[in-house]
């Protein structure tokens, strides 16, 4: 199931479970303008509490959803978009209580549905509910906005975020006491506790710090280099119960609190020594610094391996094509590290074509690293392409669908710039259709 299926069929789930509650009780009121705007207000709320609690559950990196979701690097893209929508979905909320007025003004308080209303201790928690729900919306939509907004600083966006599960159990709160109380007796009601039980579990997880505290291991920077300007080469020993990583996965990058956990593509193969290297491309202002803040004999902090895009993971019955542009070679430099280690020990390699993109490449350090290690992997078959040569007028795509066949199972597997995986992908399902499986790594913490 892809990611736009998953997140098109839990909106329909809790659209359904509105629905069904409405057909089970009516609108509460004849008057068709009053029925209209109360249940856009029940639902718009549903869906952004709904919405909200999914994004809550997925921010703390259960690994066993991994395998479902295809990634931990799916699985927050995912997350973004939920937090996203369940935003936008608060704020129609939102403003929907702020057009009541306009709704009277319009066909006067004739048909407006009672407002439900208690007495003693529910009353007061009512009252506290619905100043919560309020001022989170205010909080939510200016962290929607400098989420948005890439040039605000990571570090900074990051200690702001962890604002977010207080206003998430805020919201909880205001949900929990002020949605319509026939809810609870219908399925609407169960899918709403179970989704807030897991919600508010899930908020409690992160601001109590548990979020990936058993994957955490301590770890020293062995070696600190520049082969090229842009890039630094990071290598740690983690000491501990380090459980490894498979060639392709990833890990968290801790070198001190205030800058946080940065995630890295791991680009070698384990062998066992708890040696693990990083190749880090500049591209803001933590990886820009990166080789000066890095010191060898550092203490840093590993959390890890996490991800799916894993040589394991490989169909061999497919047609291999591996594509990878600018610092998305990582993961393929460890599947290149780790198939050349098991050739060593009298394993079989598979075939594959390695598409590489590149502004230029006799300045890429990548495509230096690669031709030597394709050379101890002959059944791989390297394509590196150069942007900046204006020799040739043939697209991306174009260069990559000449490894495909047209009638034969192709699995691509790719890592790079978001735009240059849309346009391979496209290129690729026009010549080989439903034969076509396609993988993308795609990393953006916010």
């Amino acid at each position: 199931m892809t990611l736009i299926t998953t997140f098109v069929t839990f909106i329909a789930l809790l659209a359904w479970a509105w629905g069904s509650a409405l057909w089970a009780h009516g609108a509460g009121t004849d008057s068709v303008p009053w029925a209209v705007y109360t249940q856009a207000f029940y639902l718009s709320g549903v869906l952004s509490i709904g919405l909200m609690s999914l994004a809550m559950v997925l921010a703390v990196r259960l690994t066993w959803l991994e395998r479902p979701f295809g990634g931990i690097d799916q699985m927050y893209r995912l997350h973004k978009w939920t937090g996203m929508a369940a935003v936008l979905f608060a704020a129609m909320h939102w403003l929907l209580e702020m057009a009541d007025d306009i709704v009277k003004a319009l066909y006067g308080r004739a048909g407006r549905p009672e407002e439900q209303e208690y007495g003693g201790w529910l009353g007061a928690m009512q009252d506290v509910g619905e100043e919560l729900g309020e001022w989170a919306i205010y909080v939510a939509l200016g962290m929607l906005v400098i989420t948005l907004w890439k040039r605000f600083p990571y570090h900074l966006w990051r200690h702001l975020h962890r604002v977010m599960p207080v206003l998430y159990l805020g919201v909880a709160l205001h949900a929990a006491v002020l949605a319509p109380a026939d809810y609870w007796a219908h399925p609407i009601g169960w899918l709403l506790a179970g989704l807030l039980t897991a919600g508010s579990l899930a908020a409690g997880w992160t601001l109590t710090g548990q979020v990936g505290r058993s994957r955490r291991y301590a770890a020293t920077v062995v070696s600190v280099q520049t082969p090229t300007p842009g890039v630094t080469e990071l290598v740690c020993r983690v000491q501990g119960a380090w459980r490894g990583h498979q060639a392709g996965q990833f890990a968290f990058l801790t070198l001190n609190w205030f800058e946080g956990a940065h995630p890295f593509t791991i680009a070698s193969a384990p062998h066992g020594d708890g040696l693990v290297t990083f190749q880090i491309k500049a591209l803001g202002d933590f990886t820009r610094q990166l080789a000066h803040l890095a010191q060898p004999g550092q203490p840093v902090t590993i959390e890890g391996p996490y991800g799916q895009f894993k040589l394991s993971r490989q169909r061999r019955s497919a047609r291999q094509i591996w594509v990878a542009g600018g610092v998305g070679i990582t993961p393929f430099l460890a599947w290149l590290d780790s198939l050349a280690e098991a050739a060593r020990q009298g394993g079989a390699a598979p075939e594959a074509d390695l598409h590489y993109f590149t502004r230029q490449a006799a300045d890429d350090p990548f495509a230096q690293q690669l031709h030597t290690r394709c050379a101890a992997v002959p059944s791989v078959k390297l394509h590196v392409h150069e942007s900046n040569t204006g020799l040739t007028p043939t697209t991306p795509e174009q260069l990559v669908a000449e490894s495909a066949q047209a009638g034969q199972r192709t699995e691509v597997w790719f890592c790079g710039p978001a735009g240059l995986g849309q346009r391979v992908r496209a290129g690729l399902k026009h010549k080989l259709g439903w034969r076509l499986r396609f993988h993308q790594e795609a990393f953006e913490m916010r």
